[in-house]
């Protein structure tokens, strides 16, 4: 094991003199890099033993590995593989190495912020899988604790076991309330989340079992906001607001207001800090023995655990699906996403239109006003979209300035109709950079598949990427289909920027 004051340890395998010295440099005085020879490779004992951050491995020597040797360097889970593709061709893409289990491929010539950027993802995956490893070694010693209590042990079973079943935070709420009901009589359940902002205030997100009544959720509200400030010791800044789909929880003539004494807060924590808290109303007071407090504080463990994970999960899933400028669907989503909104729209024979959105002379805004205008132009593209879509349509980062949005339900005609009002929209939209103000316009294609049309994601894409393109062939700052572009005479063309 490492020495907490010792360089971290980095590996190489068959690396040449070039890229040794490329990652040594680009890495910095707090690493040392160990480069193993092809003829004599390490073990999985010397994976435990020296505990490497990142494994770099040149193509070439990836290549020469026979199948056996390649899967027991991929089961290394603690350590972070890197590509390098060192300039020499492959049949296998990119993405596919990643999804093998490899952290990054980088290509040639290595460049040192590729190697630094590496590096930071590696000590990212490292802590995650610390936590991870940490959080392993809490369950199985709690788990042995449990051993002990055979009264409880159905019990515990049951809740961790439907705990890890799903990745949703709501489900796990509402599940756990069902299983709690096995050790005393739970009529709702309801949880806060907080992460800290960078300031000494929190924001928060509160998980409540609907209520009809106004009065009786505001007074959930700002009992949980107030357990929040306590257990986090700082003041909550903003809240979001999330009703559990718990029927359970809601029958008729149950009061379900936080009555004194009938209410159980259960601290949920995560590598020893608390991030969370999950409230039980119960119909009466209960009176708790020892071994219920210890199995249901075990419980509250599990949950926090397993609520962490979901949280965890979203949050990565949000990253990877989500663009990170706009804060809208990546193009990797939506090519997904298209798919399934095609087969669903064959499957139940509906409507579905596409429209594909280019703002006009973008080059000339960052040109003029600065890539810092630009990125603010098509941050403020995504939040218009986000502000008039429909909670069902779909939009997306497409690529560059152009952005996609899929239309379920949506004949043509709608679809033009509502690309006509976006295109008038982003049109009106007024930006400044270095005290000037400018305004830009955007070209839209559309593209729809009638009811029984069955056709493949890249025939609707091709409609609309031809309808965007007749669109600025005719002078840009317009809506067209594939087959023509219809003037409005009634809303007068915005001038180009």
């Amino acid at each position: 094991m490492q020495n907490m004051t010792s360089r971290t340890l980095l590996w190489g395998f068959g690396l040449n003199d070039i890229d040794r010295k490329k990652i040594e440099t680009a890495s910095g005085s707090g690493y040392e890099l160990r480069n193993w020879t092809p003829d004599a490779l390490p073990q999985a004992g010397d994976v435990e033993r020296d505990e490497p951050l990142v494994l770099w491995i040149p193509i070439a020597s990836w290549d020469a590995l026979d199948t056996t040797r390649r899967e027991e360097i991929l089961g290394w889970d603690s350590v972070q593989k890197v590509l390098l593709q060192n300039g020499t061709g492959s049949d296998v893409s990119p993405e596919a190495y990643v999804d093998m289990g490899f952290l990054s491929v980088l290509g040639a010539p290595l460049r040192p912020a590729a190697i630094s950027d590496a590096l930071l993802k590696a000590i990212e995956v490292r802590n995650l899988y610390d936590d991870i490893m940490r959080m392993t070694r809490e369950i199985s010693l709690e788990r042995e604790i449990l051993a002990r209590k055979n009264d409880y042990l159905l019990f515990l079973n049951r809740v961790m076991a439907r705990a890890v079943e799903s990745l949703n935070p709501a489900t796990i709420i509402t599940q756990a309330r069902q299983d709690l009901n096995m050790l005393f009589p739970v009529s709702a359940a309801q949880c806060i989340f907080w992460h800290e902002t960078g300031r000494e205030s929190v924001e928060a997100e509160l998980f409540l079992a609907f209520h009809e009544h106004s009065d009786i959720q505001e007074a959930w509200v700002e009992l949980l906001l107030k357990t929040a400030a306590k257990l986090s010791t700082a003041h909550v800044d903003s809240y979001q607001l999330t009703f559990l789909l718990d029927a359970a929880a809601t029958d008729d003539g149950v009061d379900l207001s936080p009555r004194p004494g009938q209410v159980i807060l259960l601290p949920l924590k995560a590598g020893g800090r608390d991030f969370g808290c999950l409230a039980l109303l119960t119909p009466e007071q209960v009176r708790l023995g020892r071994e219920q407090r210890d199995v249901l504080h075990s419980a509250a463990n599990h949950l926090g655990l397993a609520l962490k994970n979901a949280l965890l999960y979203r949050e990565v899933k949000i990253r990877a699906d989500h663009d990170g400028l706009t804060r809208i669907y990546n193009r990797q989503y939506f090519d997904e996403r298209l798919v399934d909104e095609l087969k669903r729209a064959r499957r139940y024979s509906q409507d579905i239109s596409l429209l594909l959105l280019d703002i006009d002379h973008f080059k000339a805004v960052n040109d003029t006003y600065g890539h810092q205008a630009g990125d603010a132009v098509l941050k403020d593209v995504g939040a218009l979209l986000l502000e008039t879509l429909r909670s069902t349509d779909f939009p997306a980062r497409y690529g560059g300035e152009e952005f996609a949005v899929i239309l379920p339900h949506t004949c043509e005609t709608k679809a033009w109709n509502l690309a006509e009002r976006l295109r008038q929209k982003i049109a009106r939209m007024l930006f400044a950079a270095d005290g000037k103000n400018f305004t830009i316009t955007t070209s839209i294609g559309v593209a729809s598949i009638p009811p029984g049309a069955f056709k493949k994601n890249v025939d609707i894409l091709r409609q609309a990427d031809r309808a965007l393109y007749l669109a600025k062939a005719s002078g840009r700052n317009m809506v067209c289909t594939s087959l023509g572009c219809e003037d409005d005479a009634d809303q007068p063309r915005e001038a180009n920027s």
